[in-house]
């Protein structure tokens, strides 16, 4: 598997992670677990796009 499939997959993984981190925060009224899901889902936007950006560059 490519470097840029891998980074897409984990990203997205990472992005998925986060979103639920954020909604149980929510649920729990816990805002250190809310923004912690917040950032992995970040984190996970950018490491998906690397992916996208290493693909179209061929890497």
């Amino acid at each position: 598997m490519k470097q840029s499939t891998g980074d897409r997959i984990k990203g997205g993984f990472h992005e998925v992670k986060g979103k639920v981190k954020e909604e149980v925060g929510q649920a729990t009224n816990s805002p250190d677990l809310e923004a912690e899901g917040q950032a992995e889902k970040i984190g996970g936007k950018i490491q998906k796009k690397i992916g996208q950006v290493e693909e179209k560059l061929g890497k």
